[in-house]
């Protein structure tokens, strides 16, 4: 009889353990996964969708590029005006019609192998953001060129249907004027400004409930 109390002892022991285990446990502070705001749209980048096209004006010609989008995820809150997240382009991916231009514009001007992304970060939209249909506003943030920050506001236009939103926004980036490196020679001068046009497309991860 002794070993079968012996053991019904440990048993009781062993639940004991378990029992005050779970009430320590529950007493500590749970982390729940973060919750989207109720009044706040989320929309999110399809960078296969989109695209940002560059022009950048000289004294012998205009030369035309592109660059990828790898993400972007921004956050709105139409009651407000408050924005974040980022969008988020490709340096490297950088590239015109000439193969010799692509190489110094990268390794002398972008120097995107030790920058290899360049990134808007919205904080604040000024005009009337719509849940549905198509708006204009001035968006305002952070753009972030050669591993320095600079303030930015850009004009865009988008539209929400369903799901589904694009938008599309045109703007300069004065990339000499901000320390890049002036690709100008005695042949060729180039404006201080480069100019950007961006097509976005992708899908609602969250809007207002209603």
């Amino acid at each position: 009889m002794k070993p079968i109390r012996t053991r019904a002892a440990s048993v009781v022991f062993i639940a004991g353990i378990a029992l005050l285990g779970s009430v320590i446990l529950s007493a500590l502070p749970q982390h729940a996964a973060p919750r989207v705001p109720a009044n706040e749209i989320v929309l999110a980048i399809d960078p296969a969708r989109s695209k940002l096209d560059w022009t950048l004006g000289s004294t012998l010609h205009t030369v035309h590029g592109t660059f990828a989008l790898k993400s972007g995820t921004i956050h709105l809150d139409p009651t407000n005006g408050k924005a974040s997240g980022e969008i988020v382009a490709d340096a490297t991916s950088g590239k015109t019609d000439n193969d010799s231009r692509d190489k110094k514009m990268h390794k002398e001007v972008l120097e995107s192998q030790r920058y290899p992304e360049v990134i808007f970060r919205p904080d604040r939209v000024e005009g009337a953001i719509s849940t549905q249909g198509v708006f204009s506003a001035q968006v305002h943030g952070v753009f972030v060129l050669h591993g320095a920050e600079h303030e930015l506001s850009l004009p865009v236009r988008a539209e929400l249907s369903g799901n589904h939103w694009s938008g599309s926004g045109k703007f300069s980036v004065p990339f000499i004027d901000w320390g890049l490196k002036n690709p100008s020679n005695f042949l060729l001068r180039v404006n201080h400004a480069v100019e950007i046009e961006t097509q976005l497309e992708g899908h609602l991860q969250s809007s207002p409930a209603k």
